[in-house]
């Protein structure tokens, strides 16, 4: 597919904006099923025990996760500008580099991950049985996080480019491969050996991984990946000089997101050590209404890299006007799917968590979750899609430290509201900062302090 880099800086803002957000939309509802489905068998396969142990695994997935989002935001930023000022060439050497120095980075974490899974979950003090399930299924997830990270920075170089279709063909067959592959290797159906709450995550690197190497194989194709340097030992050389010249304004740009993200996900841990005073049912309500949420999460998440592509090409084009109007247009068209799950969640929200586990207890919780956090679904658009513009503009350490004190104000108001309302509280203590979230990202994208950055 040939990049169409004059027609985000050129063609009318809407239509601009339907075009890239779309496939990235459906491209993350993609990566939200496979994970739904994931919890679905094991809710239903294993048990209350095995949901709790897949949610609790999660929050520290996210965790290095957010590393690997902030660093292709980073890139994200690099290589829409460079492609705004139409230098493709640049772009293509900044998406080498980055490519290099993430594999790298995936592999010192995998490494350190996969040795403290034990110190992981000693942390969090989950119950014995939740911890034996959990502990195997995350050390699997550690082991082939290179090709984690490796996916989402193959991503973020077609993203940049204005090209969301690529990866959202990819991603399809990624997801239905592991559509199979996931109930055959959590049930051992059709002679493959039943691997539980493990084979989830097997399925999960297997398929990504393979979308990594294809997706890897066609940038290399279009020229979209560049390494300089002659061939021989000087070639080595030239190359670490690129990746290292080129991890450090990545590093500026996304080390912030990805602190918030890493924040967001260590305060998740630390809610557990609270919500475990409940008991499991209230553990496995936590995780699964924050996977229930995570539809519309992803959905943000989706417009939020529409959005760091167009504002990123726009302010190298110098049309900072453009870019400034085009994030409160991307806000506004993922405002749609926050009003359909607010509605969702104070009318059905039993149905919901019903797809999940048949524990009423379980149910319950979730429930009473949901619809306390109905409202501050409205302005998870906002702080998603908002963010993604700031860090597509190179602006990422305002929102990080406006998003990071927000977020760990839920550790000391869980504490004190659960004291007071049980479970309740810790509910309202995530509604109460997630709405601040939302509303400070509109602050401080109408103040225009991200039209003064250089990239």
């Amino acid at each position: 597919m040939t990049v169409v880099v004059g027609a985000l800086i050129d063609d009318a803002l809407p239509r601009v904006i339907r075009r890239v957000a779309l496939p990235a939309v459906v491209s993350n509802l993609l990566m939200t099923l496979f994970t739904t489905l994931d919890a679905y068998w094991v809710g239903t396969r294993i048990g209350p025990e095995g949901l709790a142990a897949v949610s609790t695994a999660m929050f520290w997935v996210w965790l290095v996760v957010a590393l690997a989002e902030g660093l292709a935001l980073g890139l994200t930023a690099l290589a829409a500008r460079r492609h705004g000022e139409g230098n493709p060439r640049e772009a293509a050497r900044v998406a080498g580099g980055s490519l290099i120095f993430t594999l790298a980075l995936g592999v010192v974490v995998g490494i350190a991950g996969a040795a403290g899974v034990d110190l992981l979950f000693a942390f969090m003090q989950t119950p014995p049985e939740v911890t034996a399930l959990a502990r195997d299924y995350l050390r699997i997830y550690f082991v082939g996080l290179p090709f984690i990270y490796g996916y989402f920075c193959v991503d973020a170089i077609f993203r940049a480019s204005g090209d969301t279709r690529t990866p959202l063909v990819l991603l399809s067959g990624s997801v239905a491969c592991t559509l199979v592959l996931d109930p055959v290797l959590i049930l051992g159906l059709w002679g493959a050996p039943r691997l539980g709450i493990e084979g989830a995550a097997v399925a999960l690197l297997a398929t990504r991984g393979s979308t990594f190497a294809v997706g890897l194989w066609l940038l290399r194709r279009r020229a979209m990946v560049r390494l300089e340097g002659p061939h021989g030992s000087r070639r080595l050389a030239r190359v670490m000089v690129t990746v290292v010249s080129v991890a450090r304004p990545v590093l500026r740009i996304g080390l912030p997101t990805a602190v918030t993200g890493m924040v967001f996900s260590f305060i998740y841990v630390a809610l557990t050590r609270t919500t475990t005073r409940f008991g499991t049912p209230a553990l496995a309500a936590l995780g699964l209404g924050h996977r229930i949420e995570s539809w519309l999460y992803m959905i943000g998440v989706g417009f939020g890299a529409a959005a760091a592509a167009v504002v990123g090409q726009n302010l190298g084009a110098r049309q900072v006007d453009r870019a400034a109007r085009a994030g409160w247009i991307t806000v506004g068209f993922a405002m749609i799917p926050a009003g359909v799950m607010a509605v969702a969640s104070l009318a059905i929200p039993e149905t919901l968590a019903h797809f999940f586990t048949d524990d009423p207890t379980v149910v319950a919780e979730t429930a009473m979750y949901l619809r306390i956090n109905a409202i501050a679904q409205l302005l998870l658009p906002a702080e998603i899609v908002l963010e993604g513009a700031l860090g597509g503009a190179g602006d990422t350490v305002p929102p990080m430290i406006t998003s990071t004190a927000l977020t760990a104000l839920r550790i000391p108001l869980a504490a004190w509201w659960a004291t007071l309302w049980g479970p309740m509280g810790i509910w309202w203590a995530i509604a109460v900062t997630s709405a601040g979230r939302g509303l400070a990202m509109m602050y401080l994208w109408r103040s225009g302090r991200w039209k003064r950055q250089t990239v």
